[in-house]
């Protein structure tokens, strides 16, 4: 019986640290606007320009921290939407049933998993307070297109490891994924992705997604 709350302890301690992350990637999108370009051209340069402009943002801003839904969705639409390719995310997220699905169904999945991450994780931000972050030290090969960025979230107890996988489009870096204590987000949902198009189709995931976020919508 110790064992087992040990477990859910531990369980619960990792899905606090994954929300907290989630939010920092809560709003992707599909499209690389041009002056994205400009914040930082490596991908850990990215990274902490990103992760900074973020925290510091939170942490100046009380109706941000009192879970002000529009200002949160203000926050990830300047400060994260840029620099994130969501339609790799939700690609990856959905896994092979993803070509079972029409563009327009791609689409729709792409807008409503947006949605639900946005009001699933809101309340993430007003975890945001004295946490600071440290980098540990980053290396890649000038052919590299695919790379993780790893660091720390320094707060009371012991360092959270969260890492960050970026893709290189073209000439500039974009996050699709992270990593908390080793659990990645796309593989958080891909299990619950797949259960629900093999029990309902590619139209029952987007039933289920949609009906998610109406009862969070409500809940608010």
């Amino acid at each position: 019986m110790k064992s087992l709350a040990l477990t859910k302890q531990s369980l619960l301690f990792r899905i606090r640290y994954l929300i907290l992350a989630m939010m920092l990637m809560a709003s992707l999108v599909v499209s690389y606007p041009t002056h994205a370009q400009a914040i930082d051209s490596t991908p850990d340069g990215l990274v902490k320009t990103m992760v900074s402009d973020v925290m510091n943002t939170i942490k100046g801003d009380k109706e941000i921290q009192s879970g002000n839904i529009s200002k949160v969705i203000d926050l990830v639409e300047t400060k994260i939407v840029p620099y994130t390719d969501f339609r790799k995310t939700t690609q990856l997220a959905v896994g092979k049933n993803w070509s079972r699905a029409t563009p327009e169904q791609q689409n729709q999945i792409i807008v409503e998993f947006k949605t639900l991450l946005i009001r699933t994780y809101a309340g993430a931000l007003t975890q945001v307070k004295d946490q600071t972050v440290t980098y540990r030290p980053f290396r890649m090969d000038p052919t590299d297109t695919e790379v993780v960025v790893k660091t720390q979230i320094m707060n009371k107890g012991d360092p959270i490891q969260l890492d960050y996988r970026l893709t290189k489009a073209g000439d500039a870096w974009r996050l699709y994924d992270i990593n908390v204590l080793g659990a990645w987000l796309i593989e958080a949902y891909r299990g619950q992705f797949n259960t629900q198009i093999s029990a309902n189709g590619i139209d029952g995931l987007i039933k289920f997604l949609q009906e998610r976020n109406i009862a969070l919508s409500k809940a608010k």
